[in-house]
């Protein structure tokens, strides 16, 4: 693992190197593009990379990862990574890309730290990265060897059988394999890149979960637009949302993500805001097509009923499950929809046992209430999963 020489090197211009990595990563992918524009077709998401979430993510992520070497040099913190390795199978990331990461990053490093780079501290970084570079390959050989594809090309053509309006933004879209051969395996939870070209000629890749039971030949998106509200349009969102209809095909990677349902008899808790409903509701129509007895409990924030989208389709499963219980929260028109609660989600006095295993996905700030709500009522955080659509800006803070 790390060496000690190198583990001593590393805490001791962590605060440094951390301290700089925004500036880091900004002058790394701004020459990383520059002279490489190809990854910005069908790779990068050009959205996150104007709002910078692309290298908040990045930094954080190295941070995280050099941290924990510091900490522990001997063992190689690999489920750090499991996310990110999911991310980069799912939108095609080839081994060699990792050589021009390196370049670019440290040619960036150089850069901002200047003479602080001494030999020895190249050194020490670099083996951190290829430590980090070198599990989130093996991680991903894994991975699609399990997904049956082939490193680089996780891509396969479906058709639309169905367009579903679900609220006025957002819609579902039933597919299934173009070329009639059997869906790949999936797993309740997990989710799939969208691959499409934009009016300008450059693909661009979003992930969407599963809004479906995983075992149909037959599967579920369900994409909800992104308005600009002061900011740019969600390209694909659009896009799919405007133009998509029955008979076209769309370029859909395999299914991967590490979230997804746990298998085991304890109870579970799904709890969700906005779209983030979309992979409770494909593991709740699993459950029901199972017939499971287990213990389950469904939280929802929304605006308004008529803003959440798949709501009948979350009530009709609960019916179906024996022992599930659902409580949705609106700021808006609660009353509107019966045993619901007005404004925002708070769990207190919900009762939920402390042995659940717990399900997160929604906004970044309503994911961090409501797991500091749960760590407060005693469910465990090793208990608490969560799903973040786009780049991962919360690893720093549930790794601490």
């Amino acid at each position: 693992m790390l060496s000690a020489e190198s583990a001593s090197v590393i805490r001791a211009t962590l605060p440094a190197v951390g301290g700089a990595l925004d500036e880091i990563s900004t002058r790394f992918y701004a020459t990383m593009f520059a002279e490489h524009p190809e990854l910005l077709d069908g790779m990068f998401n050009r959205g996150n990379q104007a709002s910078g979430a692309q290298r908040r993510a990045l930094a954080g992520s190295v941070a995280a990862f050099a941290g924990a070497l510091a900490a522990d040099p001997g063992t190689r913190p690999d489920t750090l990574l499991a996310r990110i390795a999911h991310k980069h199978v799912a939108v095609g990331v080839s081994n060699d890309q990792y050589t021009i990461v390196h370049k670019y990053l440290f040619a960036a490093i150089a850069e901002v730290l200047g003479e602080a780079v001494t030999p020895d501290v190249s050194a020490a970084w670099d083996e951190v990265y290829w430590l980090m570079a070198g599990a989130l390959i093996a991680q991903e050989a894994r991975l699609c060897l399990e997904a049956q594809v082939r490193p680089g090309h996780p891509w396969r053509q479906w058709t639309v059988l169905d367009r579903r309006q679900e609220t006025a933004d957002t819609v579902s879209f039933f597919l299934r394999p173009a070329d009639g051969a059997p869906a790949p395996r999936a797993r309740a939870g997990q989710y799939v890149s969208v691959r499409v070209k934009m009016p300008d000629g450059v693909h661009q890749l979003r992930q969407y979960s599963l809004s479906s039971a995983p075992g149909e030949q037959k599967r579920r998106i369900t994409v909800k637009r992104v308005h600009g509200d002061g900011a740019p349009e969600g390209e694909v969102s659009n896009l799919l949302y405007r133009t998509l209809q029955v008979s076209d095909e769309l370029t859909l990677s395999a299914p991967f993500g590490d979230v997804v349902l746990d298998e085991s008899d304890a109870p579970l808790v799904l709890v969700s805001a906005g779209i983030g409903c979309t992979p409770m509701v494909g593991m709740l129509e699993y459950l029901a097509g199972i017939a499971s007895t287990r213990s389950v409990t469904v939280l929802h924030a929304d605006r308004s009923p008529d803003d959440h989208a798949l709501r009948r389709d979350m009530n009709l499963l609960v019916d179906a499950l024996p022992h599930a219980r659902a409580t949705f929260w609106y700021e808006r028109s609660a009353a509107e929809e019966p045993d619901s609660r007005a404004g925002l989600m708070d769990i207190d006095g919900l009762g939920l046992p402390a042995d659940a295993c717990v399900y997160l996905c929604g906004p970044l700030p309503f994911m961090r209430e409501i797991r500091s709500q749960l760590l407060h009522d005693g469910i465990a955080a090793r208990n608490i999963r969560y799903e973040v659509f786009g780049p991962d800006l919360w690893l720093a803070d549930v790794t601490a």
